[in-house]
């Protein structure tokens, strides 16, 4: 699992790529575009850095952890927005076989994505569940919208986790369209916690984000 250290050293790697030109998570019917020109489609990086010391010891009791899934990286900047200014572990749900710019293309029909909502498949995760995932309590929980929905990713990764006894806060991004029922809709799957009303966010909207999530007064503990 990823550090907050981590990951933001990993994030602001991605930095100047996102505001070389970041566009937005695809709707329904339009093309995926990538975050910048020169990266087209393909997720960003979240390598931690070679020399980067393991983080050790359990999240105290009361920790709270980023979880999202991004298949261009305007989730994953988001979601650092929001873990730096909580200060936070974060987590990257990964497909284990990373999306191409190729099967993000919702105008084909025999595209990956497009197969996966028809048949309503469950995509293999490389690590469904986070290490110390009992001792968060509170989850902000982020995905980009396709179709209207989470991202099929997060079928897995709520299907494949016990949320009894956390406090679960969605956020999404997308070109124009709303949250929607996307978070009521991982309520009922997941079947447990408690889940607030979540946000959507516009590509580079980290300030926002953070602001947003800062507001909650939700964050209670951060990783020994």
């Amino acid at each position: 699992m990823l550090t907050r250290r981590n990951f933001l050293m990993a994030a602001a790697g991605t930095a100047s790529v996102l505001l070389a030109g970041c566009a937005s998570e695809p709707e329904s019917g339009q093309r995926v575009q990538s975050d910048a020109a020169a990266v087209r489609g393909s997720e960003i990086a979240d390598e931690p850095a070679a020399d980067a010391p393991a983080n050790e010891g359990a999240a105290p009791a009361g920790a709270t952890l980023v979880a999202y899934f991004s298949a261009t990286g305007n989730t994953e900047g988001v979601a650092a927005a929001i873990a730096e200014r909580l200060g936070v572990d974060v987590f990257a749900i990964e497909a284990a076989e990373p999306y191409t710019d190729a099967d993000l293309n919702y105008n084909d029909d025999a595209s990956r994505t497009s197969v996966e909502r028809a048949d309503g498949t469950n995509p293999e995760l490389a690590q469904v569940t986070p290490d110390d995932w009992a001792d968060y309590d509170t989850v902000f929980l982020g995905y980009p919208i396709w179709w209207g929905e989470a991202a099929w990713p997060l079928r897995t990764f709520v299907a494949g986790n016990d949320f009894a006894g956390k406090t679960v806060v969605p956020f999404c991004t997308s070109a124009s369209s709303g949250i929607g029922r996307s978070g009521e809709l991982l309520t009922e799957a997941a079947g447990a916690g408690e889940w607030l009303e979540g946000e959507r966010f516009s590509a580079g909207a980290g300030s926002e984000a953070a602001e947003w999530a800062a507001g909650l007064g939700l964050q209670e503990g951060r990783r020994a």
